[in-house]
């Protein structure tokens, strides 16, 4: 649902947009249609995926279908020739390109000694050098337009160790993409063409994310990221450029307060998963001191080896493609799986109360457990059904478990008598705020609190269970 209406300002316009066949690219594309712009849709999807929905050409068809007009070109970013191609054709049908969207990009969440050259070159090819090149290309066509704008889908810089020090090839890559931003708003000032980048604030549900996870409820619509991208493509690029914006900071900037329309699930609209970027100092400094191996995070199982393989891919493809990414990069060594991180790279704004650190050295960790097995139920044991083993470090370290799986049910202090479907490892602290309510499970594995490794299903049946069991810790 779009909050943002159409005022025409695209009207005309000719918007060269990478990875537009599908996700956030496509919204974009969408909300231009409806001005009656002009869309290159220059991806790599030309024939159907066999699980995901859309290619260049069903995107053409949506695109038309609102009133704008369409190119699906077959573009490999890494590849000069293509784009150069592609941009030829928007010339002999649309005389020219007003905007460029810089949305394609390539993911692999690694640690230095797992990432391969291949996926390092892949992914600074794709990102930061088919952004570059890109941009590089349409500079000529972008100086005869009178509206000229550059938009990369790319997050704010932050100079902080941590972003690096988790997944440093990708964090690269990344920054590469704003670092274009940063650099081409200012050489470009005299060009009157503005060059900004765009962020989601929360995880944003797209075909791919409903289909393989079943679950967007926590999650907002792609059209949050595409009216906000609207606004700023309808700004003065002579005034508005070298921004590093957030979607939901444009909107409220424009006077739409009201985040809930754009929540997949109106409920949970204050409950969002948050994609971060923003920095917290209190979380960084948190993971400033735990060891390299504890800060490496992307979590599932290592058990069942081509299930469980297929899984990770699954979920890294529905991560990369919250974000239009043009290419996917899946764990091809199953010892590596442990180590993969996820996609999102805002971090949570600082909501942890300064008390609940205070109480870390306490013995909050049994007071919890004691609690807890006071509340554990039949009937929470039959909407559960998963034993989980928790691994704790830092000030109070030690094992414990909670067997929702088995008779009524049990919890407390070592590894469970019955094999667990999930084990969790993370610090005392996030421990402790987790099951206060302070801290869902799903943000603690995103933002790399919290490392999974067994059954990736069961372990975010978390969710439910800590708001069973929230009001009452």
């Amino acid at each position: 649902m779009s909050l943002v209406a159409n005022t025409g300002k695209l009207a005309g316009r000719t918007l060269f947009i990478t990875g537009a066949s599908r996700g956030i690219g496509k919204a974009i594309a969408l909300k231009a249609a409806k001005d009656g712009a002009n869309v290159v849709i220059a991806a790599k999807t030309a024939e159907p995926h066999p699980k995901l929905p859309g290619t260049i050409y069903t995107a053409a068809e949506e695109i038309e279908a609102l009133g704008g007009k369409a190119l699906p070109c077959i573009v490999d970013v890494r590849e000069e020739k293509q784009v150069q191609a592609a941009i030829d054709e928007a010339v002999k049908k649309f005389n020219g390109i007003d905007i460029l969207v810089n949305n394609a990009s390539a993911i692999s969440l690694t640690g230095t000694a797992q990432t391969d050259m291949k996926r390092y070159d892949l992914m600074h090819n794709i990102n930061t050098r088919g952004t570059f090149l890109a941009s590089k290309l349409c500079l000529p066509l972008l100086k005869n337009s009178d509206h000229a704008h550059i938009l990369n889908l790319s997050p704010p810089l932050n100079m902080s160790p941590y972003w690096f020090s988790i997944h440093v090839a990708y964090t690269m890559a990344k920054y590469g993409m704003s670092m274009c931003v940063l650099g081409m708003s200012e050489e470009f000032k005299p060009l009157n063409i503005g060059v900004n980048a765009l962020w989601p604030k929360t995880a944003i549900a797209t075909a791919a994310i409903e289909m393989l996870t079943g679950d967007t409820s926590t999650s907002r619509k792609p059209e949050i990221v595409s009216d906000a991208a609207y606004l700023m493509l309808c700004q003065d690029p002579k005034k508005y450029t070298g921004n590093f914006a957030i979607d939901e900071d444009v909107l409220k900037e424009h006077g739409i307060k009201d985040m809930t329309p754009y929540a997949c699930d109106p409920k949970n609209a204050d409950k969002l998963l948050l994609d971060g970027f923003l920095d917290d100092p209190a979380a960084i400094g948190h993971h400033q001191t735990v060891t390299t191996a504890s800060i490496r995070r992307y979590h599932t199982t290592t058990v069942n080896h081509a299930e469980k393989v297929g899984h990770v891919r699954q979920l890294i493809t529905c991560i990369a493609l919250v974000f239009g990414s043009c290419c996917i990069l899946c764990c091809q060594n199953v010892g590596n799986i442990a180590n993969l991180l996820p996609d999102f790279f805002l971090d949570v704004p600082g909501d942890v109360k300064e008390e609940v650190r205070k109480t870390e050295s306490g013995g909050q960790i049994p007071q919890l457990f004691t609690t807890i097995s006071k509340v554990i139920t039949p009937e929470l044991v039959k909407k559960t059904q998963a034993v989980y083993q928790f691994n704790v470090k830092g000030k109070e370290e030690g094992v414990w478990h909670i067997d929702l799986k088995n008779g009524d049910g049990a919890c407390g202090q070592g590894e469970p008598k019955n094999p667990p479907d999930a084990t969790l490892t993370m610090d005392s602290t996030n421990f402790a705020e987790m099951f206060a309510g302070k801290l869902k499970p799903t943000t603690a594995f995103m933002m790399g609190k919290l490392k999974i490794n067994g059954d990736l299903q069961k372990a975010m049946k978390l969710e439910k269970m800590m708001k069973s069991l929230k009001t009452k810790v």
